[in-house]
């Protein structure tokens, strides 16, 4: 029988269980900043890419945000039963649906940015404010160069 991979590796030394749980603290931190909104990190992600590209197709969203489109689909539901991002037909494509923030996206985005931030800011907290920087650049680094490996690569030109 072959050695395993693994086998003279404990998983504190593998990045991707490190991914995963700073994945999921990421979330936690997210949700209890934002707990008062009822607002998803991919909601979040979603109202602010619409923010600045008011008009912009279901698919290019899934796209800028890196969701794929079955995902993206029960976001804006969720989104537009709650009043906060509108649907309208496209007159280009009779397929394809454009999305805008409502009054009530926009009010709502502006209210829970604060708690956001402050998330982000508990995600770092360990690290001294000179790692910030580093950390950032060396995920921008991994995200961008390992992009086309993803279930949903993104593009760029939308952010």
């Amino acid at each position: 029988m072959s050695p395993s991979p693994t086998d003279n590796q404990s998983i504190d030394q593998l990045p991707g269980h490190y991914i995963r749980r700073l994945q999921q603290i990421a979330v936690a931190i997210f949700l209890q900043e934002t707990e008062a909104f009822s607002i998803t990190p991919i909601q979040f992600a979603a109202m602010g890419v619409l923010n600045k590209n008011p008009h912009l197709d279901q698919k290019t969203l899934a796209q800028t945000i890196g969701q794929d489109a079955s995902t993206i689909g029960g976001v804006i539901d969720r989104l537009e039963t709650r009043g906060l991002v509108k649907r309208s037909p496209s007159v280009n494509d009779r397929r394809a649906h454009l999305l805008t923030l409502t009054h009530e996206g926009q009010s709502l985005l502006q209210q829970i940015t604060p708690a956001v931030l402050k998330a982000q800011d508990r995600i770092l907290e360990p690290l001294t404010p000179s790692d910030h920087a580093t950390f950032l650049k060396m995920l921008d680094i991994l995200v961008k160069g390992n992009n086309e490996l993803s279930r949903a690569p993104t593009i760029s030109h939308h952010t």
